[in-house]
């Protein structure tokens, strides 16, 4: 994927890389943005019940997730990376406060 490119522009993405217990495709972790990279299994039910979960703990720690199919990859990566960037020029929400314990707030 052209992530790399991103380096020269100070973007750094790390491929196949843990946050918590799951794997991710692409994760620049200073902008807190996930890239996934969904082929056809992510389309059927139980793929798709995955997918929620695993965006739902993502969410949960403060990164936003972007999915994109191979066949989007493949037919318009210029279009994919327009994306990306933008994505990447929008500030991330501040870290969420941990909120405060029983009988603190």
């Amino acid at each position: 994927m052209k992530l790399r490119g991103l380096k020269k522009a100070g973007f750094h993405f790390r491929r196949q890389a843990p946050v918590g217990s799951y794997i991710v495709d692409f994760v620049c972790f200073h902008d807190r943005l996930v890239i996934e990279v969904d082929g056809g299994q992510h389309a059927m039910p139980e793929g798709q019940k995955r997918d929620r979960a695993r965006d739902v703990f993502l969410s949960a720690e403060n990164f936003r997730v972007f999915r994109f199919w191979n066949s989007d990859i493949d037919s318009n990566i210029d279009g994919v990376m327009e994306v990306i960037l933008s994505m990447l020029r929008t500030p991330t929400p501040a870290l969420r406060a941990d909120p405060p314990h029983k009988g603190e707030g």
